[in-house]
């Protein structure tokens, strides 16, 4: 049974904005995040919750 697509999480734009500080940007545009170490995808998504924690208002 085929996996229902899902709806992007993150913008494709921050995506590559993320893998250029970490500096696996060329990587990424050039063979795909597929090609990405998983420690450095693990990073990615720790730079995106740490930019999230920043941007968005703690809840009371």
């Amino acid at each position: 049974m085929p996996r229902k697509k899902r709806d992007a999480v993150m913008s494709e734009t921050l995506k590559y904005e993320l893998a250029d500080e970490l500096g696996v940007g060329d990587i990424a545009r050039n063979k795909g995040f597929g090609e990405v170490t998983s420690r450095n995808c693990g990073n990615l998504v720790r730079k995106a919750i740490e930019r999230a924690d920043k941007t968005v208002p703690p809840q009371k």
